[in-house]
């Protein structure tokens, strides 16, 4: 790819070669049998349905040491405190970022987190494999993400009924016109709406506005990126938008759960 490869062609890269290995380490039907042993999932997408009926803010706060385009997000990280932390502002969801090498994240935080808390949790990584679904379960996962910009038709066809075959509500994540149109053809509830080029990594809260009125009213639309003052939060309240997953403007606080309350004023 020469000089041309993104951040996201890196990781996606790295994360084949990753996948490779874990698969050589734990066959599937280990998996499975971790998948029986499991609680049945916490109901991810149905927490965030009864927030935003109510039109307030539905917030998926994030658990997250680090990230390519910001470094070292937190030194004292804390997951299972960061969990409860999160739950005792009002938080409706978690999601873990559980990818090593470009988040600093591991399988661990979010079996921590998940076992801290009674919310649901989403496995934030980067998501290309079937094995990586059966592995998300077996960690605890209520739901998991899947990037359009990361997967051709198939792919992302199969992974979203995988998915399914094991109970998994799936977020996905679009990032333009053509993406939400190839996301829309699944019957996922969620759509993230990253304002985030995964690209460039540049940040820009249009791109939710931008695609409010192609999205049906039977879904739940996610804000994704960018959301780090009271006034982006109005923003997207006086565009009907209600749910939100933000990361960064809470992990670099002192007590993310002080800072989730901060920010979300219609949850005190």
């Amino acid at each position: 790819m020469g000089c041309s490869t993104t951040i996201l062609d890196r990781i996606i890269e790295r994360k084949r070669v990753e996948v490779a290995d874990r698969k050589a380490r734990y066959a599937v039907e280990e998996l499975q049998d971790l998948i029986a042993k499991q609680d049945p999932p916490r109901g991810f997408s149905d927490s965030l349905v009864s927030q935003m009926e109510s039109k307030k803010s539905a917030v998926i706060a994030e658990i997250k040491r680090a990230s390519p385009s910001k470094g070292l997000l937190r030194s004292d990280f804390q997951p299972a405190l960061h969990a409860s932390q999160y739950e005792t502002a009002g938080a409706t969801c978690l999601s873990v970022l559980t990818d090593q090498d470009f988040f600093q994240g591991s399988d661990a935080d979010l079996k921590a987190a998940r076992g801290a808390c009674a919310l649901p949790v989403i496995r934030k990584d980067f998501i290309i494999d079937p094995y990586q679904i059966f592995e998300s379960r077996a960690l605890g996962a209520d739901c998991i993400l899947l990037i359009v910009s990361a997967l051709n038709e198939a792919t992302l066809e199969g992974l979203f009924e995988t998915a399914r075959s094991v109970a998994l509500d799936v977020l996905i994540e679009v990032h333009d016109e053509r993406e939400l149109h190839r996301a829309l053809e699944l019957e996922s509830r969620l759509i993230g709406i990253n304002n985030r080029n995964l690209h460039t990594f540049e940040t820009k809260l249009e791109v939710t506005l931008d695609l409010l009125d192609k999205i049906p009213e039977d879904r739940l639309l996610i804000t994704e990126s960018g959301i780090l003052q009271t006034k982006d939060v109005e923003l997207m309240h006086s565009h009907g938008v209600y749910g939100f997953l933000v990361g960064e403007a809470f992990m670099r606080q002192p007590d993310p759960g002080v800072a989730l309350l901060g920010l979300f004023q219609d949850l005190e």
